[in-house]
């Protein structure tokens, strides 16, 4: 007996659901065309994943059941498992949906709700508590959603329950290195308990979130026999003979710097095409953190959506402006330069009788980069692209930024990007092709908004910062803990410190794209008003 089931590996956009219907019905008649029996989509695709509090609207809640209704209208010949908040009563589940016919033939409400990190679904879905099993060509197929599978159990439960396939739907979220956690959990849950697994997972950019697709099929022996590639639509066919899938294409795996530039990469061009921008624009410093973010934003969008804009100042050094121009062209980008000296001169003319007598520090330093912001910002406006700002992970982490400067903008896509990453990343970008100067790599960063500025005058070397912040922020070690691990108090002290102090200046940066477990907002919410400090002695009494 043979069974096909059709994996719709697909980007929905949130809250789009009449084009997310079109989309769902346009490749149900692709999979019938390929002679599927069973066609599988991601959780709540209807809806778009995760849309948040618009589950609290009931007139949105009635457009995703209007929407399965439309969908089930026009299934006929092939089943369809579809995801869709569903409203019994007074309850709202995450549901899954099996269609046939003109009808629903089967419903589950997914069972394990999770609530940490980026997840949040106890505020929205109440769980469920009972199995789904139904008949196709003879086999029973089993339905789960996402942290199901996460979970220990239910797996078991369904194969003791008669199911010979596991469906798994899924909106589960990229981060790096998680697609091994990923697979080695599930898989050896389909091997315990000796029954197939349909893993489908939803690709694409929706604010901070990244998904990474990388839907597979695992036999009952917890092999994976199909993969579909990550961070890209796929509609993939896997036939089972005799409840036994048979080997077909096994995309390539995780592979670190490729796939976190990957999703960079479509991060950026969803965010762009979801929100209605008519393409991007920038601040070229000649420095390696917007180099960077024009090359990610050129292979997002193409290279005549995306404008450069140069703003040298009395410190500009002339190989930043000559790296700059470098960049630009090799990535074949329209760039201006607009020095901003008229600009700061005009703010320093107004404020000097209120700085009479005071002697220069941040302050005249912020000034330039808030009057690049406002540059940027009536570009933007004026054009209806959206600005991108170019900082970093380490610098957010320490406030090494300046509010309405260089944190002026609508997405930052090296948000959660490590300073360490951002050279990785862009060594990598060069074996594409080379469109970052040498120099731009291997030079000492700075800001250039002072006399001969390095980055290293106000904080410790990037080799040093960058594990500590790890520590710190990913795994919330305490600061005795990291020098135990060798590093120097003064590095350690100094650098905790400035991230407790700097949460005011974080709440108010753009979102950026998720690549790490721990990113800042979703992951991490700390409070801005705090007398917590967690360097080392400081809350010894």
């Amino acid at each position: 007996m043979s069974l096909k089931i059709a994996l719709a590996q697909l980007n929905f956009t949130v809250a789009d659901i009449r084009a997310n219907t079109a989309k769902i019905i346009a490749a149900v008649e692709q999979a019938k065309h390929k002679l599927a029996d069973v066609v599988v989509f991601p959780e709540l695709c209807v809806t778009g994943y995760p849309p948040e509090d618009l589950l609290l609207r009931a007139d949105f809640i009635e457009q995703a059941q209007r929407a399965v209704m439309e969908i089930a209208r026009q299934v006929h010949g092939i089943t369809v498992v579809i995801g869709y908040p569903q409203k019994h009563g007074h309850l709202l589940y995450n549901a899954a949906v099996v269609l046939g016919d003109g009808t629903v033939v089967a419903e589950y409400h997914k069972n394990a709700l999770p609530n940490y990190g980026v997840f949040d679904e106890h505020r929205y879905f109440n769980a469920g508590h009972q199995l789904c099993l139904f008949d196709v060509k003879g086999s029973k197929l089993a339905l789960t959603i996402c942290e199901d599978i996460w979970q220990a159990g239910i797996i078991a439960r369904n194969r003791e329950a008669g199911a010979d396939i596991i469906l798994a739907l899924n909106a589960s979220p990229f981060h790096a290195g998680k697609v091994h956690q990923r697979e080695e959990i599930i898989c050896g849950q389909v091997k315990e308990s000796e029954i197939p697994l349909v893993y489908v997972n939803q690709v694409g950019g929706q604010d901070e979130l990244i998904f990474d697709g990388a839907s597979f099929v695992a036999d009952s022996n917890g092999e994976v026999i199909f993969r579909a590639a990550e961070f890209e639509e796929h509609l993939g066919i896997v036939e089972f003979v005799n409840g036994r899938p048979i080997k077909t294409d096994i995309a390539p795996l995780y592979q670190p710097v490729i796939s976190e530039y990957k999703a960079l990469v479509l991060g950026i061009k969803d965010y762009v095409r979801k929100n209605g921008f008519q393409g991007a624009i920038l601040g070229l410093s000649g420095g390696i953190d917007s180099a960077l973010v024009l090359a990610l934003a050129v292979d997002a969008l193409g290279a005549d959506q995306v404008e450069a804009v140069l703003m040298p100042s009395r410190y500009t050094q002339d190989m930043s402006v000559e790296d700059a121009r470098l960049e630009a062209e090799a990535l074949g980008v329209n760039y201006h330069a607009l020095p901003i000296e008229p600009a700061v001169n005009a703010f320093g003319e107004m404020l000097a009788p209120l700085f009479a007598g005071s002697k220069k520090d941040t302050t005249e330093e912020n000034i330039q980069a808030r009057c690049r912001g406002v540059l940027l910002m009536a570009i933007s406006n004026k054009q209806g692209k959206l600005l991108l700002t170019t900082g970093n992970k380490s610098e957010m982490s320490v406030g090494y930024a300046t509010l309405y400067g260089d944190m002026a903008g609508g997405f930052a896509p090296l948000k959660d990007v490590y300073k360490l990453m951002v050279y990785r990343l862009s060594a990598y970008r060069n074996t594409l092709s080379p469109v970052i100067p040498e120099r731009v790599i291997t030079r000492a960063p700075s800001a250039e908004l002072a006399p001969d500025q390095k980055d290293e005058d106000s904080l410790p070397p990037y080799a040093v910062l960058d594990p500590i912040l790890m520590l710190y922020i990913e795994q919330d070690l305490s600061a005795e803990e990291i020098l135990a691990q060798g590093y120097k108090l003064e590095d350690v002290n100094r650098a905790i410190s400035l991230v407790d102090r700097n949460e005011y200046k974080r709440r108010q940066s753009p979102p950026g794209i998720r690549i790490t477990p721990r990113a800042f907002g979703r992951d991490r919410r700390y409070p801005i008003s705090s007398g917590y400090r967690g360097m080392a002695g400081f809350n010894k009494p």
